[in-house]
């Protein structure tokens, strides 16, 4: 099941364990999705650094970003990926580049299988008590979903109450 992929930049790089494939998102949470993306580089052999984004939580984006760290890399590390590293860089406006010297730049599009897979809906399905958002999220991470987002409502209400009072 691999995504479709188009190069705008060196498409005769020679894949080598020195380089890293990168990947730059937010996560909330890590899908099957992102995960299938993810996998498809490290089934090419390559090495992936997975690049998070550090955004402060809100409603859109619930999690942490240590939180988001940590339940990546808990289910790579559940699957024996020694290859992936992940790492925490500001939040960013745009992802730019000059000419592709040294390095692929791919735009990748999902299978239709997975490409319907939305944080958002897997947010709201948690939220709602239906369980069906489990088939999109690796079993080893579930329960890190179910309470961070616990945590992130709690924290919310925290703020509210905060602000309400006049504090």
């Amino acid at each position: 099941m691999n995504w479709k992929y188009k190069n705008y930049g060196n498409n005769e790089i020679v894949p080598a364990d020195s380089k890293y494939a990168v990947f730059i998102g937010r996560y909330q949470p890590y899908h099957k999705g992102h995960i299938t993306l993810i996998e498809q580089k490290l089934n090419e052999g390559r090495p992936v650094l997975i690049m998070v984004r550090d955004i402060e939580p809100d409603e859109k984006n619930p999690f942490t970003t240590e939180q988001t760290v940590e339940m990546i890399q808990k289910y790579h590390y559940a699957k024996g990926h020694d290859s992936v590293k992940v790492m925490i860089i500001p939040d960013i406006e745009s992802v730019n580049w000059g000419r592709g010297v040294g390095y692929e730049m791919n735009e990748f599009t999902p299978p239709e299988n997975i490409g319907w897979i939305s944080a958002t809906g897997i947010r709201n399905s948690v939220k709602e008590g239906n369980d069906d958002w489990k088939e999109l999220v690796d079993k080893s991470i579930q329960q890190e979903v179910i309470d961070y987002l616990d945590m992130s409502a709690n924290l919310m209400m925290f703020k509210e109450e905060i602000k309400a009072s006049g504090l």
